[in-house]
């Protein structure tokens, strides 16, 4: 299975981390698929800088983000706060909305 999930980086009690999409058997520091963004904890507030589109396809493909990304998509507003994709149901919207004015 796919995961979407962190990946620490940055020196002893600096933890930086790179959100990446890997596969779910693979070490949490080792192989990944794609590196989608990035998480700061230690300044304030904390960084967090996302692909959205990126991260929108991993996750209309069934990929599975771990608890700690999960918060973070629901942050940046990615998702809503049952898991949903906001940008694939904005895209919806905006297509059923287009025959109408037509």
């Amino acid at each position: 299975m796919v995961r979407i999930r962190l990946r620490r980086m940055g020196a002893k009690k600096k933890p930086f981390y790179r959100i990446v999409v890997a596969d779910q058997r693979s070490p949490r520091d080792g192989r990944f698929i794609e590196n989608i963004g990035t998480y700061d904890p230690m300044t304030d507030p904390p960084t967090i800088d996302i692909k959205s589109e990126r991260a929108g396809h991993w996750l209309s493909v069934g990929a599975q983000p771990s608890e700690a990304v999960a918060r973070l998509l629901t942050k940046t507003g990615i998702t809503d706060e049952e898991g949903k994709l906001k940008a694939v149901e904005a895209v919806a919207d905006e297509a059923e909305a287009e025959p109408e004015a037509a």
